[in-house]
This record gives structure tokens, C-alpha cells and sequence, in this order.
């Protein structure tokens, strides 16, 4: 089943008319985030092949995007450098759309940024995103300085002011062009989980991708500021907002539940710093205890996703669609086995209204 079909700004109630109050409504298109999961025994080969293999499956059953993240100095987490994944998902895939979720650009030189995404955009016309976000992608404080030189975390204004001057790049605003003879541009957004990120894409006019499978708490409030503070650009129009929801989709609940405990566990790590561990089958992540304290924490945050049977992700996905008013949901499917994670986005596709 394509489930490209519904655009933007089409009917997003949680019920249709004439239909119980059960049933499930209508959904936006739907995208994919993926991190290049590394399971444990498996090497960075393998936890990036299956990326690709990710990203064409997507696009067979109809997903409108493929972001891969950006994240440093997790085991689990292969998705280390999304410019070059990026492109290497580019030539591997037709028609999808793919780019970054997002390249953190306090990790970055600006103008590297803008040469490296308009360089993909004229390999690969009119299909690749550029998602941007603030944070440093990692805890650890040596990794970050040795991401940015020496220097500790970057300030609010440090941010706004390489945003500002990536877009000018873009725009073609200085005195000579980042690529020469470059005919198009990568699509921007702005990644946010906090109201002032939301606040920010407002004032720059860029569409935003919200990261509720990170931050739920935020959403609504952080969409609101959003909405009535926007201003249109030559980026976008009118508010235009994209809401990632982790998402795992299995015959049943229990087995949805066994398969999202080692996430869960690798969660509970990064919580408590410990970056290191691995992703664990779902064999071992069961014989694992979190403190219970934690494991209420994690399962209140489990809640605001979409986990569960067919029936019940797609109308936990309706609710977040109803609730957000989403022009487009990205899921995340943090799952040990490349099979259960496909198995996850057949199962959505098949049962999207």
C-alpha cells in the first residue's frame, strides 16, 4: 500500500464521520528516522547496510522520507556522520527523499555544511533534506570538545548565528555561490524537542521537525509557539511541522513490548551515563531490571509513542496526527533485528487508512 497519497493539510480526526468512536482516522504521509542501530556482535558494516536496506523498503511501501541522525560515542548507534550516509543512501535508493535528522551544525563550519548538501542536491535533484539541530549529539563532554575544537557547548546565540549564516549559503546571500552553476537547493528544516527551537524556526520561517520521541512533554506547547509566532520565507510559506514518534508495530502487544525492552534498556543508559552499552537481543534485554523508579519514567515517555498491534499504532499515530496537527509523521523504530524493523513498517503500511 502507498501511504504517500494523503497530503498536507487533509482531515486529521481521530474519528470519520458515521464511524464508532474506535475507529481509526485518516493519517499524514509518513517518513522514517533511522540511526544505524549496532546490535551486539554485529560490526558497523552490518548495522549500515542495514540502513539501506531500511531506506528501500521504505520506498517500495510508499514512506515520503529516510533521515538517518546524528549521534557520537553510543555503541548502539552507527549513525555517526549523516552527510556521508546521506549520500551513500542517495545513490542506493530511487525516489524517497533522504538527508539528515539532523546534522547538529554546533558540530560543524557552517559553510561545510552548505557545500557538502548542495553538492548531494545536484547529484540527486529534488531529493534531499537538510534537517538541522543544536545539540552535540553526545554527553560526553571530551567528545564534544573534540567535535568542535576544544571549545564546551555552544550558546544560544553561537547556534542562531551559524543557522543564520547556513541559510545565507543557501540563499545564495554573499558574494560568490557555494557551488558553482548549482541549479538546486537541499530542502531545510529545523530540528527542535524545546520551545525555543520551535520559537527559532518560527522566526526564520523553516519548517520543523519535532522530536516528540525524545521530548513528548514539549510537543503541544513547543507547536503552538510555533504556529503563532511563524513567519514566511523563501523556505516556507506558512507553518509546516513534521513530528517524529517512535513506533514499533508487531502481530501482537506482548511481542511489540519483548522487542522495544532493549531500546528501552539502552535508554536507561543514556539516562544515567552510560553511554557505552550495547543494544542487547531481545533474549537478553529480558532477563535485565531497570530500577523501578527509571522504568516508570520510561514507560510514561513509551506512552506518548506508538507501540503495539496494527490497529493500536495506527491510532496511537491518528491520536499524535489529531493532537499535533502533523502534516507528516517520521517514526523511529528502534528495534535489534533489521527483519522486526521492516516487518514494523509493512505492518504500518498495510494498515494505514
Amino acid at each position: 500500500m502507498d501511504i504517500s497519497q494523503h497530503q498536507p493539510g487533509e482531515v486529521r480526526s481521530v474519528r470519520r464521520a458515521g464511524e464508532p468512536p474506535s475507529a481509526i482516522g485518516l493519517l499524514p504521509p509518513l517518513s522514517v528516522l533511522d540511526l544505524a542501530l549496532t546490535e551486539e556482535g554485529a560490526g558497523a558494516r552490518d548495522a549500515l547496510a542495514a540502513v539501506v536496506s531500511t531506506a528501500r523498503r521504505a520506498s517500495e511501501l510508499g514512506f515520503r522520507r529516510v533521515w538517518v541522525a546524528e549521534h557520537h560515542r553510543y555503541r548502539s548507534v552507527g549513525s555517526v556522520a549523516p552527510a556521508v550516509l546521506s549520500s551513500h543512501l542517495a545513490a542506493s535508493t530511487s525516489g524517497v527523499r533522504v538527508g539528515s535528522g539532523g546534522v547538529l551544525l554546533t558540530n560543524h563550519a557552517p559553510l561545510a555544511v552548505a557545500e557538502q548538501f548542495t553538492t548531494l542536491a545536484a547529484l540527486h535533484h529534488g531529493r534531499i533534506d537538510l534537517d538541522i539541530g543544536r545539540g552535540p549529539g553526545t554527553n560526553d563532554l571530551d567528545t564534544i570538545r573534540a567535535l568542535r575544537r576544544g571549545a564546551d557547548r555552544a550558546t544560544d546565540d553561537e547556534y542562531r548565528a551559524g543557522l543564520v549564516e547556513l541559510l545565507e549559503y543557501l540563499a545564495d546571500a554573499v558574494a560568490w555561490r557555494v557551488l558553482p552553476g548549482a541549479d538546486a537547493l537541499p530542502e531545510p528544516w529545523l530540528l527542535s524537542s524545546s520551545v525555543g527551537g520551535s520559537e527559532l524556526a518560527a522566526e526564520l520561517g523553516l519548517p520543523l521537525a519535532f522530536a516528540h520521541h525524545i521530548r513528548p512533554d514539549n510537543t503541544l506547547e513547543a507547536l503552538g509557539r510555533y504556529r503563532e509566532q511563524f513567519r514566511a520565507s523563501r523556505w516556507c510559506e506558512r507553518p509546516r511541522v513534521l513530528v517524529s514518534v517512535e513506533t514499533l508495530c508487531a502481530p501482537t502487544h506482548a511481542e511489540a513490548d519483548r522487542l522495544g525492552r532493549p531500546a528501552m534498556l539502552a535508554m536507561a543508559a543514556a539516562v544515567e551515563g552510560r553511554a557505552e552499552a550495547p543494544l542487547l537481543s531481545p533474549a537478553k534485554a529480558a532477563t535485565e531490571t531497570l530500577n523501578p523508579a527509571l522504568e516508570e519514567r520510561l514507560r510514561r515517555m513509551r506512552a506518548a509513542q506508538a507501540y503495539g498491534t496494527p490497529e493500536e499504532v495506527c491510532r496511537r499515530l491518528s491520536a499524535v496526527a489529531s493532537q499535533t496537527g502533523a502534516d507528516e509523521l517520521m517514526l523511529s523504530t528502534p528495534v535489534y533485528d533489521l527483519n522486526e524493523r521492516m516487518r514494523s513498517l509493512s505492518l504500518v503500511a498495510a494498515a494505514k487508512p
